[in-house]
């Protein structure tokens, strides 16, 4: 079955329900269950693994990094207790120089290491968003009915930057971070067991309370992810749809809407800070305890020579290199717990199913013949609500098939079918004689050209919105394309020509320019068999007659399925199917259907025998007919 299609969250708006909640087949995201850490750094291990040597080259650093750092304070104790205590110049002076050695040994070493990570970082998640790009490009269209853009940008964008930060911060070396924690206690031990264990003595009960917090801060870093891809999804919607929120004047309404979703993600990221804010206060509060320890129990120890001055100094030093790690695990941990969560979202992504693929031995028949049948098929968007029932029919090759009906009798689904935007339930759709579910997917979609009504042009100029990057075109086959389109006309407003600057969707371009851009990008791909979806829908008469002329010349030798509500644009066509609540109850020629007087006789009626301009017909009219 296929996935059903259900509204977005600008449809879910309306009425009662707010922006704040998800649509009904959304999960919410804070959902996705628990996750578990080894898990996900396995798989983002994968994507370090074509860098792996770098990774290893900055981790072997690590080593040097720590040695250098941890023999600092056991020099100055050297220093203090041996040859400054025994005015040893000599001895003072060999000390200073290896203190000098290890202090330019961990600079030097730590940014060869913190280099070498953010190199493996930068690499591995521009991968990571290829990644999801191309696994996003194979998705069924049902998946986008569902999901907002603004989610799937975020999961591209924000959630991926988030890794970065994770690399950025250190996170990946919490590891070597303990390491250097039990190699400092070793240390302490070593020196001086009974006062190693005095200025550690908070240690135990931390890790508990670290442990706790850990849990706590968990659930609201998810929570903060969940609520930023909401905003992303609300913004992306309410800008493209400005116009109308401006014409509806419902600025207010869509205000108070982002002002409870910015709200929600205030609140999480309050109660987010409120954890950081205890964790960090309480390892400094355990590190200022830790040396006022030390003073107490060392300083006694110290006036009665039993250690020396070196030593105090030397664990002085150590304490305050033990406690930077565990400050810094208080961001790490935020940025590192945050990362998990991304990374859940963005594997959540990647494991969504490709539900429409080439089977496992695609076929791509030979000749092509351009036949289109169509044997009983059923189709629903939603479990148990037929849009197509049991629907037959046959385009033969170089045929002209108009297919007309009220809103919402099935027209768009049959070419969405067609094309395999959606596999069906029941029956079969072949193309050239083979199903449409046997095809290789990228062939058969090159053999298709479709028109909609709704025509995308990308931001860029004329000349890649007609070749959409295709390097091999020609530049005879653009002219060509371009003549017989009637793009000409279009192209002469613009002294740049080809090379006309495209604004974001073409908004530079009227609705009529549009559709004859998308007319000569068909061209330019020289379909077999051409679908045209409401293609002189909403523009001028005189666009129109430039519209019907190009149509004209593209429809020349090729199967064409022309769906219009507007019944002058398919007057001429070989065969006409009347579509009535996804079925078909009415076939034949304008002249025979007119004869008949029944469906088509009274929608013709309705749209085309008066000198209005022409409506389309909704449901609750067809019912009548």
């Amino acid at each position: 079955m296929a996935n059903p299609i259900e509204p977005t969250n600008g449809a879910a708006r309306n009425g009662k329900q707010s922006a704040f909640r998800p649509a009904p087949d959304q999960q919410p995201e804070e959902e996705y269950g628990k996750a578990y850490d080894i898990r996900l750094i396995r798989r983002l291990w994968r994507f370090l693994v074509p860098y792996k040597r770098l990774f290893f080259s900055a981790l072997l650093l690590l080593p040097l990094l720590q040695v250098c750092g941890l023999a600092q304070p056991y020099l100055m104790k050297i220093a203090i207790d041996r040859y400054m205590a025994g005015g040893d110049l000599r001895g003072l002076l060999g000390i200073a120089a290896l203190l000098m050695v290890a202090v330019l040994g961990e600079a030097v070493s730590g940014y060869a290491h913190y280099y070498l990570t953010m190199l493996v970082a930068q690499r591995s998640l521009a991968d990571m968003r290829v990644a999801i790009f191309a696994h996003v490009q194979k998705l069924p269209m049902s998946y986008f009915d569902r999901n907002p853009v603004g989610r799937l940008v975020t999961r591209m964008t924000s959630d991926v930057d988030v890794l970065q930060e994770m690399f950025a911060a250190g996170a990946m070396t919490v590891l070597s971070d303990f390491v250097m924690l039990v190699w400092i206690v070793a240390i302490m031990l070593y020196i001086n067991v009974t006062l190693a264990l005095v200025s550690l003595a908070l240690i135990p009960p931390m890790f508990f309370a670290i442990n706790f917090f850990r849990h706590k801060a968990r659930r609201t870093y998810r929570l903060i992810r969940e609520r930023i891809a909401r905003i992303n999804g609300y913004l992306g919607e309410a800008i493209s749809g400005m116009a109308v929120i401006q014409l509806f004047t419902r600025e207010e309404k869509s205000y108070r809407e982002f002002d409870e979703l910015n709200a929600a993600h205030r609140d999480a990221n309050q109660l987010s800070n409120v954890y950081e804010a205890a964790l960090y206060s309480m390892v400094e509060a355990a590190g200022s305890v830790s040396l006022a320890l030390l003073l107490w129990y060392g300083g006694g120890e110290a006036l009665a020579g039993a250690i020396g001055i070196g030593t105090i100094v030397a664990f002085k030093e150590y304490i305050n290199r033990f406690f930077v790690p565990l400050r810094d695990f208080s961001q790490k941990y935020t940025v590192m717990q945050s990362a998990m969560s991304s990374a859940e979202r963005i594997f959540q992504l990647l494991d969504t199913p490709i539900a429409i693929d080439n089977p496992p031995k695609p076929i791509v028949p030979k000749p092509f013949t351009g036949e289109v049948r169509f044997e009983n098929v059923w189709f629903s968007y939603k479990p148990d609500t037929p849009v197509l029932k049991g629907v037959s029919f046959t385009v033969q090759p170089g045929e002209r098939v108009a297919i007309v009906g009220a809103t919402g009798s099935g027209k768009t689904t049959t070419i969405k079918l067609l094309s395999r935007f959606y596999d069906i339930q029941g029956g079969s759709i072949k193309v050239s004689g083979v199903d449409v579910r046997d095809w290789d997917l990228s062939a058969l979609r090159r053999h298709i050209g479709v028109v909609l009504q709704d025509v995308f042009l990308f931001s860029g100029d004329v000349r890649t919105n007609l070749t959409l990057g295709e390097s091999g075109v020609s530049d005879e086959c653009i002219a060509e394309a371009v003549r017989c389109a009637n793009v000409e006309r279009v192209l002469s407003r613009h002294s740049d020509g080809l090379g006309a600057h495209v604004r974001e969707r073409g908004s530079n371009f009227s609705t009529g320019q549009r559709q004859l851009l998308s007319l000569a990008r068909v061209l330019v791909f020289q379909p077999e068999i051409l679908v045209l979806d409401e293609a002189t829908s909403s523009v001028a008469t005189e666009t129109e007659l430039l519209i019907q002329d190009a149509l004209e010349k593209v429809m020349e030798g090729r199967t064409c399925l022309v769906i219009a509500h507007r019944l002058s644009t398919i007057r001429n066509a070989d065969r006409i199917i009347v579509f009535h609540h996804g079925e078909i109850r009415e076939m034949g020629t304008h002249a025979e259907l007119m004869q008949k007087q029944g469906i088509y006789y009274k929608l013709y009626q309705l749209q085309y025998a008066t000198d209005e301009a022409p409506k389309p017909v909704d449901d609750d009219t067809a019912a009548k007919l």
